[in-house]
C-alpha cells in the first residue's frame, strides 16, 4: 500500500525529460531529480564509499524511476533501501536489476516499453543511429565539420562503403535491421557471426527480413562464417550481441588483430563487450582505420579518459567517432517512457494495475 505522501527519486534523467509528466506529483508528494549518475553499485568493484553514497541518496524514497542500465540495482543494494516500495525502469529487460531481490521483497517493477510505430520499413532509433554512425565515419563527418569550423577546407580522404563486406556481430533485432539497411541501400555483402548462428538461422532471419535467401548465383544473403573470417574479411564489423558473463570481453587483441587496415569498427551495443585495453591499443598504434563508439566501460564516460581526447586521427592514430550512449535517446521515445511511468505512479497510488512488469 502506498506512503500518504511519497517521496519519489528520479535518476539519471541527463535532459531532465521526466519534469513535465512528474509535475503532477508536486503538491502532494516528494520528488526529486539526480540527473547525475554515481559511480555503479555493482557489488564487486565499486568502493564501499561509493555504495554508501549512493545508498545515502536513495534510502529515503519510496518510488525510484531509473533509466535502464545507468543505476545497477544489484541483490545488496536492494536490501539496504528499506523504504522503496515501487521501481521504475524503460526496455523489454533490464540486466543491471537482480529482479528476484525485486520479488523476495515483492517490489513491483514496471517497464515502460516504446511501442513502436507499424510499417514494413519502420526501424528502431537505435538502428538508426547505428547507420548514421557508421556513415559519418566512414565518410568523416565529424573530423570534416571540426576542420571547416576550424578554417581547415578538405583535410582528408573518406572511404565508400558501396559494394563492401559488413561482418555483423550478432544477427538478432538488431544486427539483421542494420544488414538489411546496409545491403539494400548500399549492396554490401553481409556475413555474420555469433556463438550460437548456424546458416539455417541466417537464412530464417534473411525470411524475416524480406531478403532473398540467396542470389541469383547461389550467394547467401546474410552468410554466416568462422570468427575469424568475419573479423579478417570485413569492411566494416558491428557489435549486436547482448552484454552478460558469456559475452564480457568477447573481443580481443586478438580479433582485431585480424582486422584489415582499412577497416572500420563499431559498437552500439555495449562497451564490455570488448577488451578496452585491446581496442585502445589497436587504435591508438593505427592498426584499422577508425572506430565509431556510441558505448563505453564506463558511463557516463569520465573527463579524463583517452576516449575523449582531441588526438584521434593524428600522428599514426586511428579515426574514432563517439557518441554519449544515445542510440536509443531519441525525443519519441524518452517522453513515452516518462509519460508511461509517471501514469504507472498514478496507478499505483490509485491501487489500480499496473503497466507490464518485470517483477
Amino acid at each position: 500500500m502506498a506512503a500518504k505522501r511519497l517521496k519519489i527519486a528520479i535518476l539519471d534523467d541527463y535532459q531532465r525529460a521526466s519534469e513535465p509528466y512528474f509535475a503532477k506529483f508536486k503538491e502532494q508528494h516528494d520528488i526529486a531529480h539526480f540527473p547525475d549518475t554515481l559511480l555503479p553499485y555493482d557489488g564487486v568493484d565499486t568502493p564501499q564509499s561509493v555504495k554508501d553514497a549512493l545508498v545515502k541518496r536513495l534510502e529515503p524514497f519510496n518510488v525510484i524511476s531509473t533509466v535502464r542500465e545507468r543505476t545497477p540495482f544489484p541483490a545488496e543494494l536492494v536490501s539496504r533501501l528499506p523504504n522503496l516500495q515501487l521501481l521504475l525502469t524503460q526496455g523489454r529487460r533490464n540486466l543491471a536489476l537482480d529482479l528476484d531481490a525485486f520479488k523476495a521483497r515483492s517490489i513491483p517493477v514496471v517497464t515502460a516499453v516504446h511501442a513502436q510505430a507499424p510499417g514494413e520499413n519502420t526501424v528502431e532509433s537505435t538502428t538508426e543511429h547505428i547507420v548514421a554512425m557508421t556513415l559519418a565515419l566512414a565518410r568523416n563527418i565529424a573530423e570534416d565539420d571540426a576542420g571547416l569550423k576550424a578554417g581547415i577546407w578538405q583535410g582528408g580522404l573518406c572511404t565508400s562503403l558501396s559494394g563492401k563486406t559488413l561482418g555483423i556481430v550478432g544477427l538478432g533485432r538488431l544486427g539483421g535491421a542494420a544488414a538489411r539497411i546496409f545491403h539494400v541501400a548500399f549492396g554490401m555483402k553481409v556475413i555474420a557471426w555469433s556463438q550460437n548462428l548456424t546458416q539455417d538461422a541466417a537464412d530464417e532471419q534473411a525470411a524475416r527480413l524480406k531478403l532473398p535467401v540467396s542470389d541469383a548465383d547461389g550467394e547467401k544473403t546474410l552468410k554466416a562464417v568462422s570468427r575469424e573470417e568475419l573479423f579478417g574479411t570485413a569492411d566494416v564489423v558491428s557489435l549486436h550481441i547482448v552484454l552478460s558473463s558469456r559475452t564480457r570481453g568477447l573481443v580481443t587483441a586478438k580479433d582485431l588483430g585480424l582486422m584489415k587496415p582499412s577497416a572500420l569498427f563499431v559498437n552500439t551495443s555495449r562497451g564490455p563487450l570488448v577488451v578496452e585495453q585491446d581496442l585502445l591499443d589497436t587504435l591508438k598504434a593505427g592498426k584499422i582505420r577508425g572506430a565509431a563508439l556510441d558505448v563505453f566501460w564506463q558511463e557516463p564516460l569520465p573527463l579524463d579518459s583517452e576516449w575523449r581526447s582531441s588526438g584521434w586521427g593524428r600522428d599514426g592514430r586511428s579515426h574514432l567517432l563517439v557518441t554519449p550512449h544515445t542510440g536509443y535517446v531519441e525525443e519519441e521515445s524518452i517522453n513515452g517512457f516518462y509519460e508511461q511511468a509517471a501514469n504507472d505512479v498514478e496507478a499505483w497510488i490509485s491501487g489500480k494495475p499496473l503497466g507490464p512488469r518485470l517483477a
